[in-house]
This record gives C-alpha cells, structure tokens and sequence, in this order.
C-alpha cells in the first residue's frame, strides 16, 4: 500500500511536500534555513500535529548544523532563538513544543560535547530519530486501533490524519489502513473538511492513491450519513489531548462527535502519547489558533463570498464524555480518561528513556 511522504532530511536540506498544492500538483522544496522551515510550518506547507513535530525537529537541527557560531558558548546563546522561531508557528498542536523540549533537553545533555562538530552531529541524529519513531508509532496505533474496527462496512474521519499528517502512515488513517490490510472490507467517508479542504485535497487523495474504497461528502453532510445506521465507526486523529480526555482536533471534529453519540456510533481518538498534555486538566484551557479571514471568504485565491467579518478557528474541542476510546501506542485508553491517559503516559515516558538510552548507542540513522 503505497505511503507518500511529507518530509525527508537530506544532503541538500530538508525536503517537504507542499500540501498546499495537493492535489493537483506533487510539489516539493527545499529548505537550508531554519527560519524557512518556521514559515512553512506556520503558512502549511506541512500540517498535522506529528509532521509539525518532525519538522520544528529538522528545523532545529538545521539551524544548528547551519549556525555560524565559533563557540559552543556562542552557540549556546543562539539555540533558544532557533527553538523560539519554531515554538512561534502553531499553538495548537502539542507535538511541536513536545518535540521542541526534546531537541533542548538533547541539547543540554551535551553541554561536555568535545566541539560544535560533535553537538551538530548528535542534534542531526536526535531529528532523524524522531522522524524514525514516528512508524514505528504509527504502526503500533493502527495495530490496537484495527482491531475496534467493523469487519465490513463504512467508517468515517475528520482532516487528515494520514501520513501526510504523520510522517509515518498515519494515525486515524493508519488504524484504517492496517484494518484494510488485515482483510477488513471499509470503505470511507472523508467530509471535505472547509476551510482549508484538508478532507477533499489530503485525505481523499491518501485513500487513492493506497487503494482504499472512500465516498467524499460536504461538511454538512455527515449527520445524514451517521444517522442512516451505516457508518460502523468515526476515528479521527488529535492536535492535543487534555489529562481528562478532552480533545482538540480539526474544526468540525467536536459536531461530528455529537452527531456520532446521537446516533449510537462509536467515536474513536487515534494519536500518539506525545499528544497528551497532562499539564492541562481540560479542553478550556487548549488554546484555539485562529487563521486568516481569507481562508473562508476565499478558495485558491478566488473570492467566494462579499468582504465580510469572517470567523476562522483552526480546531474545536471535543468533550471526553463524547470519545468511546482514546487510542495510542501504548494501547487503548478507556473512561475514565484522566486515570487511563495518566496510566498510559507514565509507562510511555518509562519505554521511551530506556529507548533512547539505547538508540544513542546505535549508529544514526542514514543521512
């Protein structure tokens, strides 16, 4: 089943896809400044909460490799200007500042580094290993999440939460990816996803080209569909999860959960440990972005509606009552959310230190 992939760190710089472009055209660039690869994050050349991760990653690492800085002293009072480029892109997503707070505390770890060589080196190979583990992840959420799937029938998911999403091969769309691999017979219903279209251009687009059935629908269609009975279940992916379960996803997620529990169909929450954020006891206090007017008074450049006040949150937050299961790479997570989430959370911080103190003795990942 055919992954493409958002961004790659090569030779030349770091590579991503321009998701802006999709479908109608694959376009790739280039990135060798950090600042570059900030203002793609922030204008969404690359979206989805784990991509963004990966990328505020390789953009630290390239404003390090890239740094004229002749001192580790002088490079130490230029990384948090690098780090600060990348916190300064999106509020939402919760990867980026979990994968910002790695990259820092690799940085400290070398405060002893012999040179700049030996700091650059190991940063470079902290991103790459991130992007490393985003399938490995990846893989183990749509094994737990295949298996609360229907054997046959209709599924439905909110944005996109593929690979494009991911850097891996997807969170919602992997579960159903790995389900479809499994011999389950799905076929999915994708909501366009206004106003950015995420649904329509990404998500759709993923589904083809991997060879899975799918049916697109308007927004504004999706109560009629859950209430015909059809849809065995909704999974869609997380930008941040709060420690009592609430969470934030693309705007519409919160009306089709709602729409989903009217209904009697299992709504389903498929995202990485690094999206909990523990340090927020509910939804309230996840902060909303809200993007440009031009998003939704306009498509691709044409203006669709008059020069009104425009209302553009980029998420909405969905009620924990709401979600049947949160689903992660540590297994299922289950009401009540803020001892299930907690639970899965400290075995996942445990896992993780033993991991990396072994992957930093193993040879880097190929440049």
């Amino acid at each position: 089943m055919r992954v493409v992939q958002p961004i790659e760190w090569t030779p030349a710089g770091v590579v991503m896809i321009d998701q802006r472009r999709l479908p109608a055209e694959l376009v790739r660039h280039t990135y060798t400044d950090y600042r570059d690869v900030a203002a793609a994050i922030r204008d969404m050349v690359i979206r989805g909460a784990p991509a963004i991760g990966v990328a505020a990653a390789m953009g630290i690492a390239l404003g390090v490799l890239h740094s004229e800085a002749r001192s580790i002293a002088e490079l130490r009072n230029e990384f948090p200007l690098i780090c600060e480029a990348m916190a300064c892109t999106r509020p939402t997503a919760v990867d980026l500042f979990w994968a910002i707070d790695r990259m820092k505390r690799r940085f400290e770890e070398l405060a002893a580094a012999p040179n700049l060589h030996a700091i650059r080196d190991a940063l470079v190979s902290e991103a790459l290993r991130i992007h490393e583990e985003k399938h490995a992840i990846d893989e183990a959420i749509g094994r737990f999440g295949a298996a609360l799937m229907p054997e046959s029938g209709q599924v439905m998911t909110q944005c996109n939460a593929g690979a494009l999403a991911t850097a891996g091969i997807g969170t919602a769309l992997g579960v159903i990816r790995i389900a479809v691999e499994q011999g389950r017979k799905l076929r999915v219903f994708v909501p366009e996803t206004r106003p950015y279209l995420q649904g329509a251009r990404l998500t759709a687009w993923e589904l083809a080209e991997g060879g899975i059935p799918l049916t697109l629908i308007t927004d504004n269609m999706v109560g009629h569909f859950l209430k015909t009975g059809k849809i065995g279940a909704v999974v869609v992916g997380a930008d941040r999860i709060a420690a009592n379960g609430d969470t934030a996803n693309k705007i519409g997620t919160y009306q089709i959960a709602v729409l989903a529990h009217e209904n009697g169909v299992p709504f389903y929450v498929a995202a990485p440990i690094s999206t909990l954020d523990l340090s927020i006891s509910t939804g309230e206090s996840i902060p909303i972005e809200e993007r440009p007017a031009e998003e939704v008074t306009h498509i691709r450049g044409i203006q669709i509606a008059p020069d009104v006040e425009a209302a553009n949150p980029a998420f909405d937050v969905t009620p924990a009552r709401l979600i049947t299961a949160i689903i992660t790479e540590r297994g299922v997570a289950s009401p009540p959310y803020r001892d299930s989430l907690a639970r899965l959370f400290s075995e996942s911080a445990l896992q993780q230190e033993k991991g990396l103190a072994v992957a930093r003795e193993r040879p880097a990942p190929a440049r």
